[in-house]
This record gives C-alpha cells, sequence and structure tokens, in this order.
C-alpha cells in the first residue's frame, strides 16, 4: 500500500493572502524599487540581496518616525561584527510607541483573576508624561540605567517608556527572581533608579516583594530612588522600606502634557538583556532602540498580520525577551493584552477565558505551555469560542509535531499556528510564521525576512535535508550593540563569532526542510554526541513525552568509557514507577522512531526537572551536575533544588 501523501495541518484562502500584510509589503516593494515581487520566496531573497533596501521598505510600510534618518543607510555591512545602520538616524523608541493617543484600550491587564485593569492609549500618554517628568528630575540622562524588578503589569511599560524617552537604558526581570539572582543582573550594570511591586499572585497566592526589593536595593551601587508600585488595590506599606518612595509621591508634583522625546543615534542603547546565567554570571547583552524598533515592526506587521485594532498576547514576564518583543505591538496601534501569574489559576483554562473576555486575535505562549494543557486533557475548542483568535504563536523551545496536531485538533481548527525561534541575543527571531504559506506538521514556515539564515557543517560548508548549525551570513539591525562592560568586545566575539570568522553562529541545531521550512533539534551547546554522531535531544524529546506514562523528560550525554552515553531523566505520571518494562518502552519507543544511537543506556526517574525562570529546561546545568561541576548561579533557575535530585546518583556511578 502506498503512504498517504502529507497534507499541510493550514492553508491560508486567498481572500486571506490576499489581505494579509506582507502582501500589500510585496506591492510597496514593487512600486518602489521597480522590481517583480510575487511572493514571499521572492521577498526573502530580495530582503537578503538589497538589504538597505528592505529596511528602508519596512521603516515606510510600518511608518516608523525619526527626526531624520540621514544618507547612509548601511556602513561596513561586510563585518560581523562592525556593521552599522542608519549612523546619520536621530529617533526616540518611546515617541513611536506613543504616537496615538486615541481612547481605544491600549493595554488590558490580568493578574490571574485578581486583578483587572485597562488603559487606553490617552491614559498611557498621560503616564509616561509625568514619570518621564519625575525621572528627569531626579537626574536620569542619556546612557542611565533605569530597571524594573516587576510583574507583567502596565506600570513596567510606561516605565520603560519614560525611560526610553529621556535616552535611558531600561532592564527588568521578574519579582520571582531572588535576591542574589536580581544582583547578579543589575548589580553589573548599576541602575540609577530601580522600579518595583509591592507584591504578586501566583496560583491564588500573595507574594509580597517589598523585603526582597529592600535588599536588593541596599546592595545596588548609584542607586538614586526605589519606586514601589502597588499591584493591586491594597496600600503600600512602606514603613519597614526606608529611603523608597510609592509611584503615586514620586510623579505627584507632576501634571499630565507634551512628552519632550530624545533625539538619539540609531544604535543608542535601549535594552539590556540577560541570558540565562544557569552556567556562569548572566551576560549583559545590550540592545539597540532602532534595531529593536525595525526587528519588531518587521516580524509583528509582514509575519504576524498584526495592524491597528488587532489585540496581541504573549504569555510572558518581565524577564523574557517575549516581553520586549511584546511591547513594541504599540508601534501598530495593536492593544497589548498583559496576563501574570499562573497559567492554570485558577484554572487551566483562564488564558482561554482571556482570549475570549477581551477578544484576543493573537494568542501567544510557550510550547511548554502547549505540551501541558494537552498532557491535561484541556480542550478549548469544546469549552470556549475562540472566534477571534487569528494565529496562535509559540516560543521558548521546540513545538513538537504532536502539539501541533493537539493545537488543531483540540484547541482551534482554522487557526494560523507559528513557531518562532531566535531569542534574547538578537531581540527577535530567525525562523517564524508567513501568513501566505501552509503550515506543516513539525515544521517553522521560514526564515524571517532579512536573516540570511543558513545551515552549515562542522567545516562551514552549507547543508540542505541535513542537521547542521544555524548561522546568519550577513548583519541585520538588531544585532546587540555589544555587552556590558565588555569593552574590546572580546565576550561578545567570543559569544557569537568565534566557530566561523564573519558568521553568526547561533548554537541551534536545524534542519531545513523540502517545504523550505525549518526543524529545530535543540541547542547545538547540548547536543548529545555518542559514538561521533551528532544527536539533537528535541528528537528524543519528541519520541518519549508521546508516552502517556511520561509527563517529561530532560536527556543529557555523560562522559564514560572514553565515549559518551546517553542518559535519560523522566518525571513520571503521579502514582506511577519506574519498572524494567516501562524502561523498556520508553526505549522500544526511542529505537523504533529515531535510531538505535538514540536510544538511552540509563533511564532514571525524577520528580521534577530545572528550568530557567522562562521555563525552558536546563541540559547542561543537569550535565555539570551529573559531572561533579559546580553550578555557578543556580539563582537563574526558577527551581534549583530540583538540581539536587541529579547529584550523586549511584545510577550513574558504574
Amino acid at each position: 500500500m502506498t503512504e498517504p501523501v502529507p497534507q499541510p495541518l493550514w492553508q491560508p484562502t486567498e481572500d486571506k493572502i490576499r489581505g494579509a500584510n506582507v502582501t500589500a509589503f510585496m506591492a510597496a516593494v514593487s512600486d518602489r524599487w521597480q522590481i517583480d515581487i510575487s511572493d514571499t520566496d521572492a521577498l526573502f531573497a530580495f530582503s537578503v540581496k538589497e538589504r538597505e533596501q528592505f529596511w528602508q521598505s519596512v521603516i515606510a510600510f510600518a511608518d516608523i518616525k525619526a527626526e531624520t534618518w540621514g544618507e547612509r543607510v548601511l556602513v561596513d555591512g561586510d563585518k560581523m561584527p562592525g556593521a552599522a545602520w542608519f549612523p546619520d538616524a536621530r529617533l526616540n523608541f518611546a515617541e513611536n510607541m506613543l504616537r496615538r493617543q486615541s481612547q481605544d484600550d491600549a493595554m488590558v491587564f490580568w493578574g490571574e483573576d485578581k486583578v483587572k485593569r485597562r488603559l487606553t492609549f490617552r491614559e498611557t500618554h498621560e503616564k509616561v508624561s509625568v514619570l518621564a517628568r519625575a525621572l528627569r528630575r531626579l537626574g536620569v540622562e542619556p546612557g542611565d540605567r533605569v530597571c524594573g524588578y516587576l510583574p507583567n503589569m502596565p506600570e513596567a511599560i510606561t516605565a520603560m517608556l519614560a525611560a526610553s524617552s529621556l535616552g535611558a537604558v531600561w532592564s527588568s526581570t521578574s519579582p520571582d527572581f531572588g535576591v542574589q539572582g536580581v544582583l547578579d543582573r543589575f548589580g553589573q550594570i548599576e541602575p540609577k533608579v530601580l522600579f518595583a511591586a509591592d507584591g504578586y499572585y501566583y496560583n491564588a497566592k500573595r507574594h509580597d516583594c517589598l523585603a526582597k526589593t529592600a535588599a536588593i536595593a541596599a546592595e545596588l551601587k548609584g542607586l538614586a530612588a526605589t519606586v514601589i508600585i502597588p499591584y493591586g488595590d491594597e496600600t503600600v506599606d512602606l514603613g519597614s522600606f526606608p529611603g523608597a518612595i510609592t509611584l503615586d509621591d514620586f510623579t505627584g508634583d507632576f501634571q499630565p502634557g507634551d512628552i519632550t522625546f530624545a533625539p538619539l543615534p540609531f544604535d543608542h542603547p535601549l535594552y539590556i538583556l540577560f541570558s540565562s546565567g544557569t552556567t556562569g554570571a548572566p551576560k549583559c547583552i545590550v540592545h539597540s532602540q532602532g534595531g529593536a524598533l525595525l526587528k519588531h515592526a518587521s516580524e509583528h506587521v509582514l509575519h504576524c498580520d498584526i495592524s491597528p485594532g488587532d489585540r496581541m498576547f504573549f504569555f510572558t514576564t518581565c524577564g523574557w525577551m517575549m516581553w520586549n518583543w511584546l511591547v513594541t505591538g504599540m508601534v501598530t496601534g495593536a492593544t497589548l493584552l498583559l496576563y501574570d501569574g499562573s497559567p492554570f489559576s485558577p484554572s487551566p483554562g483562564i488564558l482561554f477565558d482571556f482570549a475570549d473576555a477581551e477578544k484576543m486575535t493573537h494568542f501567544g505562549t510557550s510550547a511548554k505551555f502547549i505540551d501541558a494543557i494537552a498532557k491535561a486533557g484541556v480542550e478549548p475548542r469544546d469549552s470556549h469560542d475562540l472566534s477571534t483568535v487569528r494565529m496562535i504563536c509559540s516560543s521558548g523551545s521546540t513545538l513538537v509535531a504532536e502539539s501541533f496536531d493537539y493545537v488543531y485538533e483540540k484547541v482551534k481548527s482554522d487557526v494560523h499556528l507559528v513557531s518562532f525561534s531566535g531569542g534574547t541575543d538578537i531581540m527577535g527571531c530567525f525562523c517564524g510564521g508567513d501568513p501566505t504559506k501552509p503550515v506543516w506538521r513539525g515544521e517553522i514556515q521560514g526564515p524571517m525576512l532579512g536573516m540570511a539564515l543558513d545551515v552549515f557543517d562542522d567545516d562551514g560548508n552549507p547543508l540542505r535535508g541535513e542537521k547542521g548549525e544555524l548561522v546568519c551570513t550577513q548583519a541585520f539591525p538588531s544585532m546587540p550593540v555589544g555587552f556590558w562592560n565588555d569593552d574590546d568586545g572580546s565576550r561578545y566575539h567570543a559569544a557569537y563569532f568565534d566557530v566561523f570568522p564573519n558568521v553568526w553562529t547561533h548554537g541551534d541545531y536545524i534542519e531545513m526542510t523540502p517545504h523550505g521550512g525549518i526543524i529545530i533539534y535543540g541547542r547545538s551547546d547540548a547536543t548529545l554526541n555518542p559514538g561521533g554522531v551528532r544527536i539533537g535531544t528535541a528528537e528524543i524529546y519528541r519520541q518519549v513525552e508521546k508516552l502517556d506514562e511520561v509527563t517529561e523528560s530532560i536527556v543529557i550525554g555523560q562522559d564514560w568509557d572514553n565515549d559518551v552515553r546517553i542518559v535519560l531523566f523522566v518525571v513520571l505520571k503521579d502514582g506511577l514507577e519506574l519498572t524494567d518494562a516501562l524502561s523498556q518502552k520508553i526505549k522500544d519507543q526511542i529505537r523504533a522512531h529515531c535510531t538505535p544511537r538514540h536510544v538511552p543506556q540509563v533511564v532514571i526517574p525524577v520528580t521534577d526537572i530545572p528550568r530557567t525562570k522562562s521555563g525552558k529546561i536546563t541540559e547542561l546545568a543537569v550535565r555539570d551536575i551529573v559531572h561533579g561541576r559546580q553550578i555557578k548561579n543556580a539563582e537563574a533557575l526558577a527551581n534549583p533544588e530540583a538540581l539536587d535530585l541529579y547529584r550523586g546518583l549511584d545510577a550513574l556511578k558504574g
């Protein structure tokens, strides 16, 4: 019997293709530059061959404003690092976010089911104007750092916009970080102002932040003010926190008015983001205002088809770059839907309640959340309307093929499912969605416009139909300005450019498919290498987590007998034990659907898996623990106590 021909899971209608932003953009590009761009494959080729023309077209189409763009678009474009975009431009990120002053919703906030608020575009502008005045009175100037130790609440966005309107550099992290974890980050960049919430809710429980914030503020050098923001309606008592000031008192002397936006260079620092820091002190990655603005505008408008009036959501904390990505949605005129707390409190359907209540058009979340609700048996298709949701976006880790099935079978059958891959390092994505193309099971649709993505073997040769390193062979606007306190650029260069000269090596292990899509097999630094054969960890996870008995898993390579052996740790469903029969079933599943080389030599049950604050599992930290190496920054983990489960295991000694 012949095998059935694979079919796409979703196909855009001709009407949707004609009405997509990217279709209008192709027409604008064709007209402006007198060329024929008839589909997104041709547009991608144009975007990497004619980079200067492409990014000028993005500026015009997204209506990004500047005092001047200058004559030069790209200088030293053949250098990575070293390329300079729009070196004569003067613009302001916040000014582009705050152009609208209507009474439409700019932000809607849910703190689980405990706190609900909304701000119009006009109210947002007013709050930013008084915050900017208060910061200026304090002496905040271009280049100063302003930090947020905050939940994903509207005040995090207004504080960031106020800081960036002055040219200050914003950095934030979520309030579930412990004191040392925050100091490991903010201590490196020495902020002048710290914004913090008095508390937050998680899983229906109130968590106070004042004691931790006081301990943090006491250790930060050069801190001029700590501003405390009420999370809900509770009165903030600062009696035990001398030197702190409430938000109302900080801004109380000022009335709303016009905002004086500092005209700044394209590469002026806007954000400092941090690497996960699970294997050492977090890297402080500095991103430019122009780079973030152009990269996000291209992704929102062209890849996610976001337009004025859309209502976009991403489940994120202020410590994940998807928060920064979400915030830029204001440039499109979209409403930002902000959620803070557990995505399962008070029920596993709370985010879908939010979607229905606020007529969400873009539902963004992590691959882990999709896997978790699938395993929990949640079927939003039957319990919720979701008629306004046009796109579901997933990021954070690989979205496996079975999660594609779940979304189309149990969430919504006629939705555009987009899996992203990119990250903190580039303030955006290397690959993601295309509103004009079909969605194929288990595949990211294609590379992002303007990103010269390729796959290299170990010798730097391009690969097709084989797995290799994700690289980018040309400079792009959202490359970092550099790392903080890395004056000679050596750490920045070592992070991305040491493997292949003048080529960005991202550290993902990927394959390009016959459809032009992309499959991510995991981090290349976590790639398994038994017998010298490279194996992506995602290949194993996909098979193991198909099994009903397994909730989740983590796999590492253990140095063993002058080689590497694969060790698989599994979290089983409540009440189950890892019997010899179940262990063999797991191995058989992997052998049948992968190769014999993928089969773990050891399977070990655990009750928890260490993960970062943004929900990513930490294979490198587990590998270090198993090999007896010190974990230098366990504070970077959401659950550092889980590391103890992997320490000194008899099963790994012989």
